[in-house]
């Protein structure tokens, strides 16, 4: 396949040649694709977490009962024996993908997939969504629930095609490992210092129904 995004090469010129405006272009879309991505990810946690308050509390026991209650700051290492917080990263980006559908690609020459010719220069859209939400390969796939993952190796690096929030192979997202660490020390941090609850009388399954900015529905408690 061929991404579709990219600029042809004119009969007689020469192949493209990378520069140094190139190079600062590709870093710091990287930078903010990673950025934008991490953002969308814990406010569709907390919003997952505020609906499901038992899994808030293990995740809070965890978090707090590893890092002791002393601690000023958060830091990176602070993640590395955080295996329930990674769960629930897991199954907010198998619910919540950061781009419900790959960018098109385009196919070279014609194909056959599963008993189906798929013609040359036919664009392809992978519904990353759909694939996630399969009842075929999840039980129960609306539902927020991170435990599906103990004793997985599923994960959202590429290698499962059910789980694909960051694509697959050569055209992988370049900035997943950064997104992902912002994502998890952005929900790291927020679940150590604050405890989280709804405002009173708020019914958890009426908060976010659609694009609406699901942190400001959130009362805090410094804890």
């Amino acid at each position: 396949m061929v991404d579709l995004m990219k600029k042809p090469e004119k009969d007689g010129e020469d192949s493209f040649k990378l520069n140094t405006d190139h190079i600062k272009g590709m870093i710091s879309d990287i930078l903010l694709a990673g950025i934008g991505t991490s953002v969308d990810t814990i406010i569709w946690t907390m919003t997952e977490l505020i609906r499901n308050p038992n899994v808030m509390k293990k995740v809070q026991d965890e978090i707090r009962s590893t890092l002791g209650d002393k601690k000023e700051r958060i830091a990176e290492e602070d993640l590395t024996n955080l295996h329930y917080l990674k769960l629930v990263v897991n199954e907010t980006l198998r619910l919540h993908p950061p781009f419900p559908l790959f960018l098109p690609r385009e196919t070279l020459t014609q194909v056959k997939i599963q008993g189906y010719d798929i013609p040359a220069k036919t664009p392809i859209m992978i519904n990353v969504y759909a694939l996630a939400r399969d009842p075929k390969h999840w039980t129960n796939p609306d539902d927020f629930n991170p435990d599906r993952f103990v004793d997985s190796s599923i994960d959202y690096k590429g290698l499962n095609f059910e789980l694909l929030p960051f694509g697959s192979g050569r055209r992988i997202c370049p900035g997943m490992g950064l997104g992902i660490t912002l994502a998890e020390l952005g929900l790291l941090t927020m679940l150590y210092f604050f405890d989280w609850g709804l405002p009173e009388k708020q019914e958890a399954d009426k908060i976010i129904t659609d694009n609406e900015v699901s942190l400001d529905l959130f009362q805090v408690v410094r804890h």
